[in-house]
């Protein structure tokens, strides 16, 4: 996988962790709660189902591209057509509101299983195997190799794990959700921008 396109992939899946969402809700609200263990293992099983949804997908692509190009190719304008509509989304969101009920001081750490619930929000998430078909479709060629697959995957859960391990250890030691709230719309609009000129390659190469 070419460098300058590995970065492209890093930059989009950097700018997806940092935008609020219902996972960030969750690793926060297990840190809280069940205290930093916990935060680090809803962490790293959201990261373990994020993975598995982009091995899939990064898998079935290359599968339809060796039976049928053609269908490949409206695959690949289809997902691209998609980055589009999702950059101009992004840059024409407003501030997001994460909502957390507030801690409750009887919970304990065996009151929250991080490894069921940070797996089950990304799995059961089908929004991502739509995101990671209109992404991948921009990277994976008829060349592209088992190593390239397996790179584009381990790139995508160890970004998704890393943040949200980061997540826990900050929550674990001071809050960082205001400014999280306070920032959310800038990092919708250069995501916004970064999601556009991917799916403008397709149109220029």
């Amino acid at each position: 996988m070419e460098l300058h396109l590995w970065f492209s992939l890093v930059i989009v899946c950097i700018l997806g962790a940092l935008s609020p969402g219902p996972s960030l809700a969750l690793v926060i609200k297990n840190t809280m709660n069940g205290g930093v263990n916990q935060g680090y293992a809803t962490a790293i099983s959201h990261g373990l189902g994020v993975a598995l949804y982009a091995a899939i997908t990064a898998t079935g692509i290359a599968l339809i591209l060796v039976q049928s190009p053609l269908a490949f190719e409206a695959i690949q304008y289809a997902g691209a057509a998609f980055l589009l509509y999702l950059g101009f989304k992004a840059l024409t969101s407003k501030k997001q509101s994460i909502q957390l009920d507030e801690a409750d001081e009887s919970n304990t750490s065996n009151d929250v299983n991080g490894w069921r619930d940070g797996f089950l929000i990304a799995f059961l998430n089908p929004k991502l195997a739509i995101f990671f078909l209109a992404l991948f479709s921009q990277f994976v060629t008829e060349e592209a190799s088992t190593q390239q697959k397996v790179i584009m995957t381990a790139t995508v859960g160890i970004i998704d794990a890393l943040w949200y391990l980061i997540v826990a250890f900050t929550m674990s030691r001071g809050p960082i959700i205001e400014r999280l709230k306070r920032n959310s719309h800038i990092v919708d609009k250069v995501t916004g921008v970064f999601l556009i000129g991917l799916a403008a390659r397709v149109v220029i190469t």
